[in-house]
């Protein structure tokens, strides 16, 4: 085969380029323009590829230069408008390309944009910024700012000064569309912007919608509203679209047409072909688009043909490459292909017949003969010196297959397939041979089981025994795949000659018929039987609602399949939202018989929603349910529970506090729930009544200044909603609140324990009432009003306040408290904490073993001017990893402590003093060793005792 060498020329606006000129350069087939200029360069490009089998067109490209020119040095007059009034300040951008441009607008410098709002709108299509109603604050210098993407570059125009006049009083008037947009064309899938703007006092609201049809889910509105976007617009998009502007005075409306329209698309496209000389080619090319695209051809490059190609007779004139382009308005598609044109003598030298042919007695089979060759030869065919020719059993095809039906033993033999065209002769030879034909012996019969059961098809076969002989079983036309579909059905691999199927556990799915095919190489034999799976009904369908009332719905239903066993009953069952379970529902009649299709749920809860399902049943099991029905929601009714647990008592002074156990959902019934609340005293006549609405509360509070404490009252709760009042609760008896209690505590003192506590004591009030007693206590740099509070119970005499300033002045006071509130305070102490615990930990210097004893020593530690005297030191020596352990009090640097007889322990040490405990030093020692933060290995010459001091 020749090998393809490629070859390139440009053309421009139909010219061809110069490539040897400088300014020109080729990369592949690239074109590099070097240092483009818009004079010489603007224009129409296409490419044009050869090789030895012909010539291609490129798609056109065209090559054009961006510009924005600077807007006019002349300065703008300034505009005056009155407040309340819309007004229009025009951009008029400069000569541009392409007209792709942005806009905003200054305001006095750069770079502060306005913001667009509902009131402020800056057009994309033209640049101008539009005000509905003028404001004091549109003050200013605007200056339009124009942005060119394609080119990256951006200008603006001189200030134009806005000054508003001020009214006494602004004038509304309606609305009125300034911004109005055209009729649009756009291209599937693009995205368009429509733009809608009104000048109005007030600011009116912009609506959208789509005439006659919903709006494209694709579509998104701007917050101000003014702009509308449909991204990636389809032919199903077009139509008219509406903008309503309304403000209280009036409203206006505008529509235009947005037209879809598409590029080219190829439908049936033309690829490489090969036809033999002196035949006929009809070589389709369909493309769709909108408008619909004409089709035209180039051959080798240059125009060839309008619309449908047919060649006739075709000759090697005809050879070449082809281009379709399929174009409209919007662009155009290229398709290219080879067209070969065949011209050689017969030859089976890629495709000789068979050598042996199998063919089974009694059956059907063709012999194919496909020589290459063109033209298209003539055939002969002949067995051994017979020549063939059409009969009753023998065919010889179009194409020169032969076809051999009701084969015998005698179609036995050697057949040759001739074949000529005027370029030559050839000829192939192959052997026929006749096999006994496949025969189903044994074929399976119909089965009828229940779901569950076991099913067994038995199949088998004669056949040619020189062959191999397979089974395939397959079930409603599609063959079983028993690698997959092996937990169901099984084949018996135990018989010979046997391609029996067992169906295991088999299931209402299984239910059908079931072929079984046996095959050879050479033919193959069917035969066919039915399984009926008998089972639970199938799920009722067509279940409607109908007839809603408070507490019943009626419901009707198709039956479904009944799985070859009567169906004997339906079930309702109901789901509310008071629960994820699917339960059984009374029903009118309660029992529903299985020829029935229509029947009544009963005792539902009102104002509540359903959902419905119905259910099956036979003497199988209970059957699948039906889809479930739309929600629906039961009409209201009065309520008919009353409040449980209906109580109070206590609260503040001069109070009644009422409480019940609000009722759940399920027992509102209606909209507007509530409940009202009834109550006297307990000797009084006259009950008062008030309406809670809250329907998730379950306590009243009343407050009445001429209300004594601890006054019996009686209480009773019902409920009500939109349909009427409910029964009243039982009647209960509570107290109203109980007086504050008047005394302070006495003989109050303070004990100061630390830098950070202090125990508060008391003498308890004489009344009966109190239930607690409130520290309250500040440091005198604090408001009184930040105090602290530390409540404890009645029986407490004293408290312990924790967690204050050291040095610091405090006040304390004690009330006594019940639920109606706190008395009178005590007298208030003034109290001082001690100065703050040493700061500095203890340094240990050594830690000795002497004998059985370890002696620690540390320096002493010197306390700052604001921090307490160091009285003591406390040690604690405990177990490594434990809290717990013994500890010691000393006066003394140092101090002695057992060995530990197993393990490492801690010893502790802390400075003591007025103001607390300082910080703890710490150090490690076992019987083996000795554990220091500070020092290294040393020898002890006084004592003659080796010390190891690890970090």
């Amino acid at each position: 085969m020749a090998q393809k060498v490629w070859s390139w020329r440009w053309r421009m606006n139909n010219g061809d380029i110069d490539l040897t000129s400088d300014r020109y350069s080729m990369v592949g087939g690239n074109l590099v323009i070097n240092n483009p200029d818009k004079q010489k360069d603007a224009g129409i490009y296409y490419c044009l590829a050869s090789n030895n089998y012909g010539m291609v067109r490129s798609t056109e490209a065209t090559l054009s230069f961006g510009y924005l020119d600077p807007f006019p040095p002349e300065e703008r007059p300034e505009v005056r408008v009155k407040e309340g009034k819309g007004m229009v300040l025009l951009c008029d951008p400069p000569y541009h390309f392409p007209d792709d441009l942005s806009y905003r607008w200054l305001l006095n410098e750069f770079p502060v944009f306005i913001t667009m709002d509902k009131r402020r709108f800056v057009s994309q299509t033209n640049g101008n910024l539009y005000i509905a109603n003028v404001e004091a604050s549109d003050k200013g210098n605007y200056s339009c700012f124009v942005s060119s993407p394609s080119i990256t570059k951006s200008v603006f125009s001189k200030f134009i000064p806005l000054i508003p006049l001020p009214e006494r009083t602004t004038k509304p008037y309606p609305a009125d569309i300034v911004v109005q947009f055209k009729d649009v064309y756009a291209l599937m899938g693009q995205n368009v912007t429509l733009e809608c703007f009104a000048l109005g006092n007030p600011v009116p609201d912009i609506r959208w919608r789509k005439v006659l049809e919903p709006m494209p889910s694709t579509a998104e509105i701007s917050t101000s509203g003014a702009v509308l976007k449909i991204f990636n617009i389809q032919l199903e998009d077009e139509g008219i679209y509406e903008c309503e502007a309304e403000n209280n005075r009036g409203k206006d409306k505008h529509q235009a047409r947005i037209y879809v329209q598409a590029f080219p698309e190829w439908v049936e496209h033309i690829n490489d072909t090969e036809v033999d000389i002196g035949s006929d080619l009809y070589w389709p090319c369909v493309a769709t688009g909108k408008p619909i695209p004409t089709i035209r051809w180039l051959k080798n490059g240059y125009s060839y043909h309008r619309g449908e190609l047919r060649l006739y007779d075709v000759t090697f004139e005809n050879a070449g490459m082809y281009q379709c382009i399929a174009e409209n308005t919007h662009g155009a598609i290229y398709a290219n292909a080879e067209l070969k044109i065949l011209a050689l003598a017969p030859t089976f030298e890629m495709n000789p017949m068979k050598k042996k042919i199998l063919a089974a007695k009694g059956g059907r089979v063709i012999i194919e003969c496909k020589p290459k060759a063109a033209p298209k030869p003539t055939f002969l065919w002949s067995k051994g010196t017979e020549r063939l020719v059409n009969s009753s059993r023998i065919l010889i095809w179009e194409d020169g297959s032969l076809e051999i039906n009701n084969i015998t033993r005698s179609d036995g033999g050697v057949y040759t397939c001739f074949v000529e065209n005027n370029k030559g002769k050839a000829n192939s030879t192959g052997t026929l041979v006749i096999t006994d034909p496949t025969r189903i012996i044994l074929a399976p019969i119909n089965a009828d089981i229940t779901v569950g059961e076991n099913a067994t098809m038995q199949c088998a076969a004669s056949f040619d025994p020189a062959l191999d002989l397979t089974f395939v079983w397959s079930f409603n036309g599609y063959v079983i795949d028993f690698n997959k579909e092996n937990i169901h059905y099984q084949r018996n691999f135990m018989l010979d000659s046997n391609g029996e199927l067992l169906i295991r556990n088999a299931q209402l799915k299984h239910a059908g018929r079931y072929t079984c095919t046996a095959q050879t190489i050479v033919d193959n034999s069917s035969a066919s039987a039915d399984l009926v799976v008998r089972g639970p009904p199938g799920p009722p369908g067509g279940l409607r609602i109908e007839d809603i009332r408070a507490t019943s719905v009626a419901l009707t239903w198709s039956r479904g399949s009944d799985n070859h066993s009567p169906i004997s009953k339906y079930t309702i069952q109901t789901k509310t939202i008071l629960s994820d379970d699917w339960k059984d529902a009374k029903t009118d009649p309660p029992i529903i018989e299985g020829n029935m299709e229509a029947a009544r749920a009963v005792d539902l809860i009102p104002w509540m929603e359903y959902e419905f399902r119905v259910v099956a049943t036979n003497t199988l099991g209970i059957g699948e349910p039906s889809i479930p029905s739309n929600k629906i929601k039961t009409d209201g009714a009065a309520p008919n529970v009353a409040p449980s647990d209906v109580g109070g008592g206590g609260g503040s002074n001069r109070e009644l506090t009422i409480t019940w156990a609000p009722l759940s959902r399920e027992y509102h019934y209606g909209n507007n729930f509530g409940y009202i609340v009834a109550f006297k005293p307990f000797d009084g006549e006259e009950w008062k009544k008030v309406t809670v609405t809250n329907p998730d509360t379950g306590r009243y509070v009343h407050k009445d200044e001429t209300m004594r404490p601890s006054t019996a009252f009686q209480v009773k709760v019902k409920a009500f909603n939109n349909k009427g009042d409910g029964p009243y609760s039982l009647t209960a008896v509570i107290h109203s609140a109980q007086d504050a209690p008047s005394e302070a505590p006495t003989a109050v003192g303070v004990k100061v324990l630390s830098s950070s506590e202090i125990s508060v004591h008391w003498e308890h009030v004489v009344e009966k009432i109190v239930e607690s007693y409130q520290i309250r206590y500040w440091a005198s740099h604090d408001k009184e009003a930040a105090a602290h509070r530390v409540q404890v119970a009645s029986q407490e005499y004293s408290a312990r306040l924790e967690n204050l300033l050291p040095d610091t002045q405090y006040f304390v006071e004690v009330r006594a408290c019940n639920s109606a509130g706190c008395g009178p305070p005590s007298d208030m102490i003034e109290t001082f904490t001690k100065k703050a615990p040493p700061s500095q930990p203890p340094r240990i210097i050594s830690s000795v073993r002497s004998g059985s004893r370890y002696i620690i020593t540390w320096d002493h530690v010197v306390a700052l001017s604001n921090e307490s005297t160091v009285t003591g030191y406390k040690v604690l020596y405990r177990p490594d990893g434990q809290h717990d352990g013994k500890l010691y009090s000393t006066h003394k640097h140092s101090i002695e402590v057992p060995i530990p007889r197993d393990g490492e322990y801690v010893v502790e040490v802390r400075a003591h003093s007025d103001g607390g405990d300082g910080v703890v030093s710490q150090v490690k020692i076992s019987g083996a060793s000795i554990l220091s933060p500070c020092l290294l290995g040393f020898l002890l010459p006084a004592l003659g005792i080796l010390v190891y001091l690890e970090f």
